[in-house]
């Protein structure tokens, strides 16, 4: 580094311009929002770090910024959904549901620095809590919509697919429960690499190769098959404590391997299935019964298919066009949490600008009562604000009060003071600068005007208002500037 101080690689510093396109773009959303009746919350940047390594899934749980401090692990915020229920959790579930929650603030991820892709970001969003599919999935992507019209932002694509259909297809296939998780967290991996490069990956997640020969007992349960298989090691004489994993960690790994040689017929199927079914992209009157015609070959359930059907549906009720909407079911989010219907929505050059789904256990999983079904999605309000066209504000009147000497200070304040109420921008010399110096300095920060003060308009309660732009001056009784 030079001898400059720098902003920490990946950060990214908001100079005065940005900062007016960004708070434009937050204004338009949150009164967006707030008009369909979602009440803004703030919550602590920092949170305990288990609440986001248990439900956000790999790819984003590795780009936490994590720290110990005190004795306790933590976690700066990466995104709001799991802070938000664990909130909810905390202090609201005596609320009448469904619940509308907005927010707006700071996450941190450490993501590889590249156009409008920083560690620190905004995200504006909301969670509608206890809001059932498929009504409030309908108004949760037409709120997302709105949005963005809200702000100026044209030419979008929305992509939807739905987790929930995944996973009933998968464990129509006798699938395991970490075997269905791990293939629809590897949807986005599936798109991009095929079924190989997800191969690729289970293998990984099985870990240690079981010794020749050993085969589970059928009819085991999870924790009976554990405790089969940590017997029968134990007579082959394998001790467990050697290595640098915990005997029970290293049974868990073992006993995923066993089960996946059990259920690799129907991974293979599910592979291919999958990609077939990601292969059928495109606006729901073309998508939709391509993915019916599927699962009725297939023999498959449709719960999920129904499910998705019906929110579409009633897009138009909402002033939404479905054709506006591609189906898209190699659509990943990479969030553990989601259970429905996930959906994103791109700018035309591909950007991510929002992006949001059904999460329908996380209250459970965070300590909950119960059961509640939830959605919501966020924008990006930096990739929003860079995409929303500039906003035609006319500029703000600035003036600047010039005292000609050090006795007119006082009073040069008291003039700022009826400008500013009159609604324009007043700033008064702080430096003591000779009169050429502050006009040719108000010229060059744009100003517009210049008031001019000394003894005889501090005696006569006047000031002297020159007009930059049409080269004017004249001299103004102190009530005549509330006519400006």
């Amino acid at each position: 580094m030079s001898g400059t101080i720098e902003a920490v690689r990946g950060m990214h510093d908001v100079l005065p311009g940005e900062l007016r396109s960004t708070a434009r773009a937050r204004a338009a959303l949150e009164a967006i929002l707030a008009a369909y009746g979602y009440a803004p919350l703030d919550l602590p940047i920092v949170e305990q770090r288990d609440l986001y390594l248990r439900k956000l899934g790999e790819d984003l749980a590795g780009k936490i910024y994590e720290f110990s401090f005190g004795g306790r692990e933590l976690a700066l915020r990466p995104e709001w959904t799991a802070s938000v229920l664990r909130a909810y959790v905390a202090h609201l579930q005596d609320q009448p549901l469904p619940l509308r929650l907005s927010y707006t603030g700071p996450v941190f991820r450490y993501e590889r620095p590249q156009r409008l892709t920083y560690r620190q970001f905004t995200q504006v969003g909301v969670e509608l809590v206890g809001g059932p599919a498929p009504r409030a999935d309908a108004e949760a992507l037409a709120l997302a919509c709105a949005g963005l019209a809200a702000t100026g932002v044209k030419g979008y694509s929305v992509l939807v697919g739905h987790v929930g259909l995944v996973r009933e297809l998968l464990a129509s296939l006798g699938l395991s429960e970490r075997a269905q998780g791990l293939l629809v967290w590897s949807l986005e991996r599936l798109r991009a690499g095929g079924p190989e490069a997800v191969r690729a990956r289970l293998r990984e997640d099985a870990g240690e190769a079981p010794p020749a020969a050993l085969e589970l007992p059928p009819g085991l349960d999870e924790a009976q098959a554990a405790a089969w298989l940590l017997r029968t090691l134990e007579a082959m004489q394998i001790d467990l404590s050697t290595g640098s994993r915990a005997p029970d960690e290293v049974v868990a790994r073992l006993l995923r391997k066993l089960r996946r040689g059990d259920e690799q017929a129907a991974l293979d199927r599910a592979l291919d299935l999958l990609a077939r079914l990601s292969a059928l992209r495109g606006p729901p009157a073309e998508a939709l019964p391509a993915v019916a015609a599927l699962l009725a070959a297939e023999g498959l359930p449709s719960a999920g298919y129904a499910e998705l059907r019906a929110i579409l549906d009633l897009l138009p009720a909402h002033g939404l066009d479905p054709a506006m909407v591609t189906i898209d079911f190699g659509l990943g989010r990479g969030l553990h949490y989601y259970t429905g219907l996930i959906f994103e929505i791109d700018d035309p050059a591909g950007q991510q600008l929002c992006g949001g789904g059904r999460y329908d256990g996380l209250v459970a999983a965070l300590g909950g009562r119960g059961s509640v079904p939830a959605v919501g999605f966020a924008y990006g309000l930096e990739r929003v604000a860079a995409a929303a066209p500039p906003a035609p504000a006319e500029p703000p009147r600035v003036a600047l009060v010039a005292p000609v000497a050090d006795d007119d200070y006082a009073y040069a304040q008291e003039v700022a003071r009826r400008l500013r109420a009159r609604g324009l921008v007043a700033t008064v010399d702080v430096r003591g600068r000779p009169l050429a110096k502050n006009l040719s300095d108000a010229a060059r920060r744009g100003a517009g005007f210049v008031a001019i003060v000394g003894a005889e308009e501090r005696r006569g309660r006047t000031v002297v208002w020159r007009d930059l732009a049409r080269r004017d001056e004249r001299r103004l009784a102190l009530d005549e500037l509330d006519g400006l």
